[in-house]
């Protein structure tokens, strides 16, 4: 019987619950080393300027070795360079719980590393991101693109504490504990993956121009289009720390809550993908998504009380998700597959450059005028594009998924 809870179908074909698990130990490791590197970071320089150079260590690798890795996904098989990439972070994971033991630590050394972790993921995200339309029939592939949203934003929310608990006990060799064996599971997953040859008639030949076939199909440059319209103008996260000192006393646990809300939103719209999965008109979802994110950062930009400012950045967490999950069965089911994994690289690189370039823009902003103004013109124009977009793009405004009843 069909229901609007989150569908656990695909989790019944093996090569995919394989994947699934991988995924999402790889993205709980992940965020618990976040908050061990902050700590660490945090422990060695006492200096807020090195916690957000943090930023510029992760996002430069991921841009620069992302696209190498989408390459590499059109041409060899998929699962040969997620068992590489898997072995990269694991040695990583190794050295920092190394460095941290031994009493070498040093900020230089740690950056390093954080640098060549991020490498690492940047190597295999193109091909993780191919694995549901290539492991599950068609008509269930929205749904265990759902089912791998919802992982990162359970690893969001339970990663970051179990860390930060474990941290408490003992330093943060413990976090970087916790990423060694979480690489070690998404690597073990991969045993049960099968042989992935390039090709949707498995030739292993990948045709030349990933980023021009982008650009031709109207409907994948519309999708990206209104992505970028909002990471880039209402992006927001930068800004926490200004809105919660000008509105509710610089409390910590008030930060905290912000981010926490986002993250909420998101996992409830996952718990109930289910309807959200079947819908077909996914451009239609995308755009309604991206410009309720607009109006929902503008209202925070305007919330006078906690609650409701809270209020507001789950729905815009909520939206964020419901774009990402449809964004992400789209993507995959437009881009034939000798394409998949240099479109899935540009995916993640805008999905890496967007929101660090919003967050710079919102900086800017707040700089010159100040942070409500930043977020409500940001979030009112990045809806404003949205519908630009959907009234420009008729492709991406009546794609409709293929395979479903």
């Amino acid at each position: 019987m069909r229901t609007g809870l989150i569908d656990l179908e695909p989790l019944r074909t093996p090569a995919f619950r394989a994947a699934w698990i991988g995924g999402t130990a790889h993205g709980f490791g992940h965020q618990a080393a976040t908050v061990a590197v902050l700590q660490q970071t945090w422990d060695l320089t006492r200096s807020p300027l090195w916690t957000g150079a943090l930023g510029v260590a992760t996002a430069v690798p991921m841009i620069l070795v992302g696209p190498v890795g989408g390459v590499l996904a059109d041409a060899v098989d998929r699962r040969v360079l997620i068992r590489l990439a898997s072995a990269v972070q694991l040695f990583v994971a190794f050295a920092l719980v190394a460095q941290m033991v031994s009493g070498v630590a040093s900020v230089a050394l740690l950056f390093g590393l954080v640098a060549l972790l991020a490498a690492g993921t940047g190597l295999g995200a193109g091909a993780r991101r191919t694995l549901p339309v290539r492991l599950l029939p068609t008509a269930q592939v929205p749904a265990g693109i759902a089912l791998t949203v919802v992982s990162f934003q359970v690893s969001m929310l339970a990663g970051p504490a179990a860390a930060g608990a474990l941290i408490a006990i003992w330093s943060p060799a413990a976090g970087y504990g916790l990423l060694v064996a979480m690489t070690a599971i998404a690597l073990l997953a991969t045993t049960w993956l099968p042989a992935l040859p390039v090709g949707d008639a498995g030739t292993g030949r990948a045709p030349a121009g990933g980023w021009a076939f982008l650009l031709r199909r109207r409907t994948l440059r519309g999708s990206f289009a209104t992505d970028l319209a909002a990471c880039l103008l209402a992006f927001p996260v930068s800004l926490f720390p200004l809105v919660n000192e000008l509105r509710y006393g610089g409390d910590p646990r008030v930060l905290g809550a912000f981010l926490s809300a986002l993250a909420v939103g998101g996992l409830i719209v996952g718990l109930f993908s289910g309807a959200l999965t079947r819908i077909r008109r996914a451009g239609v979802v995308q755009l309604v998504a991206a410009g309720t994110w607009g109006l929902a950062v503008a209202g925070f930009g305007t919330a006078g009380s906690l609650w409701a400012a809270l209020a507001c950045l789950v729905v815009a967490g909520a939206a964020d998700s419901a774009s990402v999950m449809v964004r992400g069965a789209l993507v995959q089911m437009e881009t034939p597959d000798v394409y998949r994994g240099r479109v899935s690289s540009a995916e993640i690189v805008v999905g890496i450059a967007g929101p660090e370039l919003g967050n710079l823009r919102g900086g800017l902003v707040a700089a010159l005028v100040s942070g409500p103004f930043a977020l409500v013109s940001g979030g009112l124009a990045a809806t404003a594009v949205v519908g630009w977009v959907a009234l420009r793009n008729r492709a991406l405004r009546e794609y409709t998924l293929p395979g479903r009843s």
